[in-house]
């Protein structure tokens, strides 16, 4: 049995406890030593652009930047749609380290025949 993580956010700053919450599963998987695949859509796209997902959530939460940091030291990966990017006209060359652009095929080609466990957001 794998024990892969796949976390599908669609969500961008519009909704930031969301993508707390999303990066919080993805942060727990990977820190646990998880293979862990973050595949960014729609308005999430953003977040794979250094300096965008920025502040706290809310109250108490921790804050988005040291999220995303502990995420990538943990190994985690993060899958950016590129129909989506392109749609927002957004810069490849200007990528988290730990992002790149994939659509659909190169995340079932990283998840592969053993399956994963998955959230989506």
């Amino acid at each position: 049995m794998s024990n892969k993580a796949v976390i599908s956010l669609a969500t961008g700053l519009e909704d930031p406890e969301k993508v707390m919450i999303a990066f919080l599963v993805a942060l727990g998987a990977a820190e646990q030593d998880r293979p862990t695949l973050m595949f960014l859509t729609k308005e999430a796209v953003r977040l794979a652009q250094p300096g965008v997902a920025v502040g706290t959530a809310c109250e108490g939460c921790p804050p988005l930047p040291e999220l995303l940091a502990r995420y990538a030291a943990a190994g985690g990966r993060t899958l950016v749609c590129p129909i989506c990017f392109n749609a927002k006209a957004l810069d490849p060359e200007n990528l988290l380290e730990n992002a790149e652009l994939g659509g659909t095929i190169p995340m079932w080609q990283w998840i592969g025949n053993e399956g994963a466990t998955s959230f989506s957001y």
